[in-house]
């Protein structure tokens, strides 16, 4: 087998990784800002584009492609038949507790001094409300290094390989048991340290 290949083939798992094709969806600034607006509650052409700030021809081309991925349905308005309003779907809808997860990780690290810009609260009882953590099935917090990766139902031949029980000893200590043994040594800056290098640049 050629380098250009074995390159080849190890792209393929992208194509069906589900992450790879959620970022083909909501890979794009646009795509995540039309979903913050209808979360907010954001139905029409014109309210996504004064909100927003998208030009109309871009605005126009999300939408088209967010509603053929299921991720919007597009009714028209019973007042003007020629004009249609955004609805989330059952798919759109599921994706807010990812939405909330990209929320705190920007308020955590990017957010100004005086904090985020937006705060959600429990409707009913005016809680703040709390973010999705990742949790064992006895409810511990878990990191990167606590997930063992293992190959699903749906694996192509690349991953089960991979992720298998055959794998190398250098592919089982994998990335995040990596991750372990190096993050006594790596610094992660905080938003401080961020909006300093910012303005050094």
């Amino acid at each position: 087998m050629s380098a250009s290949d074995n390159v080849k083939r190890r792209h393929i798992p992208n194509r069906e990784c589900s992450v790879g094709r959620a970022t083909e969806i909501l890979g794009d600034r646009w795509s995540i800002l039309l979903l913050r607006e209808a979360y907010y509650g954001v139905k029409r052409f014109d309210e996504f584009q004064h909100y927003i700030g998208m030009a109309p021809n871009i605005l126009s081309d999300r939408l088209e492609k967010l509603v053929s991925m299921g991720i919007f349905s597009k009714n028209p308005l019973p007042e003007h038949s020629r004009r249609y309003e955004y609805v989330l779907t059952e798919m759109g809808r599921d994706f807010f507790p990812t939405y909330l997860a990209l929320k705190k990780w920007g308020d955590d690290w990017l957010a100004e001094p005086a904090g985020p810009q937006i705060v959600f609260k429990d409707r009913n009882s005016g809680r703040d409300i709390k973010y999705p953590v990742a949790l064992s099935s006895d409810g511990r917090a878990l990191r990167p290094e606590d997930i063992k990766i293992l190959p699903g139902a749906g694996a192509v031949p690349f991953n089960v390989e991979r992720f298998g029980p055959n794998r190398t000893s250098a592919t089982e200590a994998g990335p995040a048991k990596r991750l372990a043994k190096s993050s006594s040594k790596v610094l992660v800056p905080g938003r401080k340290n961020q909006r300093d290098i910012k303005r050094k640049t």
